[in-house]
């Protein structure tokens, strides 16, 4: 019943404290062009120039080996095997038994999941009257969202404040936030706290985010972030995308962090990358390309870079320019370089470097580049 969106309210004030110690510098020095290839194919070349001035020694290929000794094998006919009509003839094993359900059925919660808004609060309702806090959380949920009935937010206020008297932590958490917006409660901060801090003891996942993000936001700097990293951790076990990222900063650049845990920063960061955390996508090239935390992988950073800059992220997109000028885990695409580049100027980044680059194209190159973002824009 919880969204994303909670988990948002407060992130600004507090995880711009871990992402500015990882961010790369806006502006980079244009390396000079490759000389061509022989055959006029740019092979991938592994210097990081736009990035830290490092460069990657040049890869040799292996000479091929003779093939004068080598015996030519005899003529082999394909097997037989198993054709497709045989295996759909084959007994499969056997399902492993479920396991019974011992618990209590909530008939409420079970005509929610199912869309049956009105039958869920018809059957919640009596419920939550009687004091019951998981049926009056399932009615401020369905208040609050408008779901078959009207919405009615102060209403829903007043539900979550029930059910969170009465020890469920998942409205403790909706009410908590309710509490500092103070707009249909009055404001109480310090209960808020006590609120949200309570439903983190509990295990409430969002809520252990976001009592972290208000420990990093009283206690600014690393007194903050200490104090908070178990609560991100604990969330962040719980599959919250915006914990596993802050972890990652806390991980690589708090001071006294443990060694074993400073070695799963980037694990941390890959995982809020794959749940589509597009600012650990971002995060997620620059450590592969520039060996943060790990190995350098200058094809993985190049695919991270790409999978950011397509979710619309707007220094990914002026980082993507910057990889496919200088041909950093891939080949040279001027085309598709200047495309990035129009559509993070249009966002609002500036780049001279790039801005040099872009005017440097004929004009035939311009008109295509400028065609491939208005095209990439209307998708």
């Amino acid at each position: 019943m919880l969204s994303r969106s909670p988990l948002k309210l407060i992130r600004a004030a507090t995880l711009a404290v871990a992402v500015v110690l990882a961010v790369m510098p806006a502006h980079a020095e244009q390396p000079p062009s490759p000389a061509p290839a022989d055959e006029g194919i740019v092979p991938k070349r592994g210097r990081i120039t736009p990035y830290n001035g490092a460069a990657l020694p040049e890869g040799t290929e292996k000479p091929a080996k003779s093939d004068e000794n080598v015996k030519p094998k005899a003529e082999e006919k394909p097997s037989g095997g198993v054709n497709v009509i045989d295996r759909m003839g084959a007994e499969l094993p056997a399902l492993p038994a479920e396991k019974p359900f011992a618990g209590k059925v909530d008939d409420a919660y079970g005509a929610f999941q199912r869309g049956f808004y009105l039958t869920a609060m018809d059957l919640a309702l009596p419920r939550a009257q009687l004091g019951d806090p998981a049926a009056q959380t399932l009615v401020a949920s369905i208040l609050e969202q408008g779901l078959g009935v009207a919405r009615n937010p102060k209403d829903a206020a007043f539900w979550y404040g029930q059910a969170a008297n009465n020890g469920d932590p998942a409205a403790m958490f909706k009410y908590a936030l309710i509490l500092m917006e103070g707009r249909y409660v009055k404001r109480d901060r310090k209960s808020a706290d006590e609120l949200m801090k309570k439903a983190a003891d509990l295990g409430n996942a969002a809520a252990q985010f976001n009592y972290g993000q208000t420990l990093v936001a009283d206690a600014p700097g690393q007194k903050g972030l200490k104090a908070a990293m178990p609560y991100y951790e604990k969330a962040a076990e719980q599959g919250i995308a915006d914990a596993q990222y802050a972890l990652s900063q806390i991980y690589l650049n708090v001071e006294g962090v443990d060694d074993g845990k400073r070695a799963r920063a980037r694990e941390w960061l890959a995982r809020a990358a794959r749940a589509g955390y597009d600012t650990a996508q971002l995060d997620m090239a620059i450590w592969l390309i520039e060996g943060i935390g790990g190995d350098r992988n200058l094809d993985e950073g190049f695919a991270w870079m790409k999978r950011a800059a397509e979710g619309g992220n707007v220094v990914a997109q002026n980082r993507l320019a910057h990889l496919l000028v200088n041909a950093i885990g891939t080949r040279p695409d001027p085309i598709e370089a200047a495309k990035w580049y129009v559509l993070s100027r249009r966002a609002g980044l500036k780049d001279d470097a790039l801005e040099d680059f872009y005017l440097g194209l004929n004009d035939q190159q311009q008109k295509s580049a400028l065609a491939a973002a208005n095209k990439f824009r209307s998708s």
